[in-house]
């Protein structure tokens, strides 16, 4: 359900090929970072420690564009771009102190 999942962002999405987008990012991608973190659990060392450090990157860097926007366009409310940043930087630390 893309527009439901976007809704608290004010995005409208009236068009397939914005549906699809979100359902690659927000669904599919997301899927592939959580089974590839469930991998991680059981993977050798070396592994493990790339998987939690790239997934840390990666959540660092959404937070990080959610702070260039604020920099860079108009003021947004807490909910939903300052909790989702702070849930963003909160499991890139989690995760680069786990690995």
């Amino acid at each position: 359900a893309p527009a439901v999942m976007l809704k608290p962002f004010g995005i409208k999405l009236d068009q397939a090929t914005s549906r699809a987008e979100v359902r690659a990012v927000y669904g599919g991608f997301g899927l592939a970072i959580a089974a590839v973190l469930g991998y991680a659990i059981s993977a050798v060392d070396p592994m493990r420690t790339g998987i939690v450090l790239t997934v840390a990157v990666a959540l660092a860097g959404m937070a990080f564009g959610r702070m260039c926007s604020a920099v860079i366009d108009q003021r947004t409310p807490f909910y939903p771009n300052w909790f989702y940043c702070i849930v963003e930087l909160v499991g890139a630390a989690a995760l680069y102190w786990a690995r």
